[in-house]
Formats: structure tokens, C-alpha cells, sequence
């Protein structure tokens, strides 16, 4: 059993394996894709190489510490197929932990095949880090409802063929009556526009006009949607973390690759004490980062309490430090990691969306400091 301290053999192994692949079967495939458009090869890929059936098991939910190694091993040499295998898991695990047999049946296996792409719709204009101030209604029709209003910063958006949506059924506020919806992309009334991000990855808008849903499209029961989103954010959060590290190692690797080969007043930059010292604290924080993100994925596996507070550590700590890692690296290598295509370029976009998304850093803190006077 993987302890919060260290990875066995066979996790390293398998580690080096997701690491292989990603370098020479996913990221082909990723640099062949079209920025900002989800990119429909890399997602049949990670299918057909087994790993979105590691993500979905048919044995049950997956193993906080299992996402955690698949997110963290795949950002190191490919980030689009990491990003393209957690939003499939983001949006179609409500179908997982809350879906009905039948809603199972219909859509998980063409998700694990990555023919279906899925959307986890939470996000809208006025309700980001306080998720539970949206305000997308679902007025009833009959035995269903019409979903009218706009989801906002949907990864996955508009192209998605399912979305896990989250509207407002009942008058109480904040989290109570929220309900979550299983809805096909083609349903009549949904459209959506494409949003122009910082990073490449496919971003945008829902639309909602009178959109039909009923009973058999219920995620869980109705006004339980917003206990279907936690469940999900909890399993997920950890794993936004080792994505953090996965960019993290990757950044650190380039710098002290270019350390010891940069030479610069008479010697490698690594024999300068500024540069050695500011490649030990980065190495030492990556470090730190992930063993916070291993040992909260590991008391999630293990249902020890304060999973709320664990999870939001790793993800708190393990994204500001891949940021500060990832601008470190950039400062060291100086103007050549500035230039369009450049690994640190890249990671340099990356690496800020993370901590915003899935609970900001101000949210994770709020967390934990209402964890400590529980």
C-alpha cells in the first residue's frame, strides 16, 4: 500500500510507462490539434491506450491516489492529454457516483472509448468560486423542467456531446434546490460559443433557452445537485494538485537541464550559488507539493475524516508552487523561455488557470481555516 511518503516499484513503473506514452503516442496527437477546439483524436486515443478505462474501472469510482499518478505522469510530457483525460473524468463522473443503470449504460461506455466528450457545467457569469450562487433556472414543465440561463467557463463547451449541469429547481437559496441534470449536447434549446483563453485548451459558453429535461435526465435526486457536485470536486481536487506537480517536475527538469549547460561569467550557470540555491528550493517545494498531494489522495482512499481540509492543502500548496517553480525556470532561462513555442512558454500559460479553477487558493484557505475551528 502506497504510503503518504513514497511510491512503490510498481507505481514508479507504471509512472515512467504513462510518462512513455505521453511523449510519444499523446503529444503528436496533441500538437496536431487545433487551439481553444476539442481536439477529438487525442480524446479516441486515451481511449483506445486504455487509460480513460483507468480513469472509469468497472470495478467502481477510481482511486483518488490512481488519478492523482495518471494526472501528475501525463502533465510532465504532454499537458493537452492530461487536461483532455481529466475533463472527461470531471464531467462524466456524476454519471458515476449519482447516475441511474440506464444513464450509465447510455453514455460511460462511449466515454471510456473517448467517442462522447464530456462537460461538467457548473461555472456561469455570476457564480465562479461561489458556485452556489448560480442562477440557471429549471422551471417546470409537466413532469420535467425548462432549463433557461447560461453557463459560463465550461471546459469542453460548446463541442460536448453530454453535460452535467447544474440548475436551480427549488426557491430555497444557496445550495438547497439546486438539482443536476444529465444533458446531451443536442438537446433542443443548448447552444454555446467557443471563449478565447489564456490557455489552448477548449473553453466556453452554454446557452439555455427553455431547454427540456425530465425525470429520466436527473442526476441523483432532485434538489441533491449540489451534494453531486462536491462529490465529484472532492474526488478531483488532489488530482488538480498533481497536475500542479506534473508541471512543476517538468519546469524543474528543464531549468537544471539549462543550468548545466548555460555557460555564463566564466563557468555553467549551475556553479553560480543564486542559480544552485533557487534550483534547491525548487526542487525542495515540488517535493513538499507532492507529498501533500500523495498523502491527501491516500487518506481519500483510505475514508479517513478531514478529506475537505487534506484535499484543500494539496491543491492550495501544489499550485502556487508549480507557479512559482514554472516563473522560476522562466526567469533562468530568460528570454529564449519567452518565445512562442518553448516548453516553459507553454507551461507558463498552463500553469495559472489551476489556481482558479475547481476552488481558487483564497477558497482552499477559507477551507481549511473552517476545517480548524470544526
Amino acid at each position: 500500500m502506497t504510503t503518504p511518503f513514497a511510491l512503490d516499484a510498481t507505481q514508479r513503473a507504471w509512472c515512467a510507462e504513462l510518462r512513455a506514452l505521453a511523449a510519444e503516442r499523446l503529444r503528436p496527437l496533441a500538437e496536431r490539434g487545433e487551439p481553444g477546439r476539442v481536439n477529438r483524436p487525442l480524446v479516441a486515443a486515451l481511449g483506445a491506450l486504455g487509460l480513460l478505462a483507468r480513469l472509469f474501472p468497472a470495478d467502481g469510482p477510481v482511486r483518488a491516489m490512481e488519478l492523482c499518478l495518471l494526472r501528475e505522469s501525463l502533465a510532465r510530457e504532454c499537458t493537452e492529454a492530461e487536461t483532455a483525460l481529466a475533463l472527461q473524468g470531471l464531467g462524466a463522473y456524476p454519471v458515476v457516483q449519482s447516475g441511474t443503470a440506464a444513464q450509465r449504460a447510455r453514455w460511460m461506455p462511449e466515454v471510456v472509448a473517448g467517442r462522447a466528450i464530456a462537460a461538467f457545467a457548473l461555472s456561469e457569469p455570476g457564480a465562479g468560486s461561489d458556485a452556489a450562487a448560480l442562477e440557471l433556472r429549471a422551471e417546470r414543465d409537466g413532469a420535467g423542467w425548462r432549463l433557461t440561463g447560461e453557463k459560463a467557463w465550461i471546459s469542453n463547451a460548446p463541442e460536448a456531446d453530454l453535460c452535467t449541469v447544474f440548475a436551480r429547481t427549488g426557491e430555497a437559496p444557496r445550495a438547497r434546490g439546486v438539482t443536476a441534470f444529465l444533458v446531451p449536447g443536442d438537446r433542443p434549446g443548448l447552444s454555446g460559443r467557443s471563449l478565447e483563453m489564456l490557455s489552448p485548451h477548449p473553453v466556453g459558453t452554454l446557452a439555455f433557452d427553455a431547454v427540456p429535461v425530465g425525470p429520466d435526465d436527473v442526476l441523483g435526486r432532485p434538489g441533491g445537485g449540489f451534494r453531486v457536485a462536491m462529490r465529484t470536486l472532492d474526488l478531483f481536487r488532489p488530482s488538480v494538485g498533481a497536475f500542479a506537480v506534473g508541471m512543476a517536475r517538468a519546469a524543474l527538469a528543464a531549468a537544471v537541464g539549462h543550468a548545466g549547460r548555460r555557460r555564463a561569467f566564466g563557468g555553467p550557470l549551475k556553479d553560480l550559488q543564486a542559480v544552485s540555491h533557487r534550483l534547491a528550493d525548487m526542487a525542495t517545494r515540488t517535493e513538499a507539493a507532492a507529498l501533500l498531494v500523495y498523502a491527501a489522495a491516500s487518506a481519500y482512499d483510505a475514508g479517513e475524516p478531514g478529506i475537505a481540509a487534506r484535499s484543500a492543502m494539496a491543491k492550495l500548496l501544489a499550485t502556487e508552487t508549480a507557479q512559482e517553480v514554472v516563473d522560476a525556470a522562466v526567469q533562468l532561462h530568460g528570454a529564449r523561455a519567452l518565445q512562442r513555442g518553448h516548453l516553459l512558454e507553454h507551461l507558463y500559460r498552463e500553469v495559472r488557470a489551476p489556481r482558479i479553477y475547481e476552488g481558487a487558493t483564497e477558497v482552499q484557505r477559507t477551507i481549511i481555516a473552517k476545517e480548524l475551528y470544526r
